[in-house]
């Protein structure tokens, strides 16, 4: 008889790694009964005022929306979105990895969304694996690609809440005063960043050398620049969307007032909340005077964006696998 494996001893690593694991579930779950908590709050309260109980007072809110003509809204801007996605992440990995096309990507970007119903990243990762067995792309290569997407995205958004900053900044919230001095500390921080990638800063140091940082070594600043025209067409065509899609559900909305907004917004909805409370939240932050409307608001278009963003994966999904496992 063979003895029985001894259980493996717990190292330090792998220690650490669980108390990271067990940190970031329990901070997980405080921001998600938070965002729930304030919601019920906020809703509940506001049928109190209408003297109707809190079903009622949604199932009012949801019956005036304009339905048909926001379906048709957001299926065109996903679609849209889908198409500049995949653009976005072709030309990053053309410029870092390898000649890939268009086409060739779209199916797996498209599968990707599927995965990133419910984790965002998790979605890129499994881009990177696809890639790796279809293309031999080694896989860390692509991560740095997924990385270099990721990253440039914070400051993409930065710059638009900043623009429209500018614009609507009497007409915001207090806080949002803050947004020139966030930008302009980012802005410092990515010029040090991009400098210390082309070896201008720390030219000895080896962490640049790390293969998952192979895009930023790379990347030159035309790179970050052309990031930021090639995304944007999608959060101009977002502005409109949400402010068309606003009045639909009956609250007033100009295009000066969301080009801060979703900016914040859509950093919100990156936070891993179920249903994307995050960003539902952040929407009845923004709108006070019209709790119900925006909390119905936010719960359908971030929810029916990821998962009708999900269906056009399905389309691809079969193309996906054969390019995967020959089947």
């Amino acid at each position: 008889m063979t003895e029985p494996e001894s259980p493996k001893e717990a190292t330090p690593e792998t220690t650490t790694a669980r108390k990271k694991s067990l940190l970031g579930r329990v901070i997980f779950l405080i921001l998600t009964a938070a965002c729930f908590g304030y919601l019920y709050y906020r809703l509940n309260g506001a049928a109190l005022r209408e003297g109707l109980s809190l079903a009622a007072y949604m199932t009012e809110v949801f019956a005036t929306v304009n339905w048909i003509p926001w379906l048709l809204l957001m299926i065109c801007y996903s679609l849209f979105y889908f198409a500049i996605d995949t653009l976005v992440v072709t030309r990053a990995l053309n410029w870092f990895v390898a000649d890939i096309k268009y086409k060739d990507i779209a199916p797996i970007r498209a599968s990707a969304y599927i995965i990133s119903i419910f984790n965002e990243q998790i979605g890129k990762g499994a881009m990177a694996y696809y890639l790796n067995k279809r293309d031999h792309i080694p896989g860390w290569e692509v991560g740095s690609v997924m990385l270099f997407i990721m990253f440039c995205e914070v400051f993409y958004l930065l710059i638009w809440a900043t623009i429209g900053y500018f614009f609507g900044g009497d007409s915001l919230p207090e806080v949002f005063s803050l947004i020139p001095y966030i930008a302009a500390g980012a802005g410092v921080i990515l010029v040090l960043w991009i400098a210390y990638f082309q070896g201008y800063i720390l030219p000895r140091s080896q962490f640049r050398e790390r293969p998952v940082l192979l895009a930023f070594r790379k990347a030159k600043p035309w790179h970050y620049g052309a990031f930021f025209l090639l995304r944007s067409p999608a959060l101009l065509a977002a502005i409109v969307v949400y402010t068309v899609a606003l009045n639909l559900f009956g609250v007033e909305a100009s295009l000066l007032t969301l080009l801060p907004y979703l900016p914040v917004i859509f950093f919100a909805a990156t936070i891993p909340t179920p249903m994307r409370a995050a960003a539902i939240t952040f929407w009845v932050i923004l709108f006070p005077e019209n709790e119900g409307q925006m909390a119905a608001f936010g719960f359908v278009q971030h929810n029916f964006f990821i998962l009708f963003n999900a269906a056009i994966g399905l389309v691809f999904w079969r193309r996906a696998q054969r390019d995967l496992f020959g089947k």
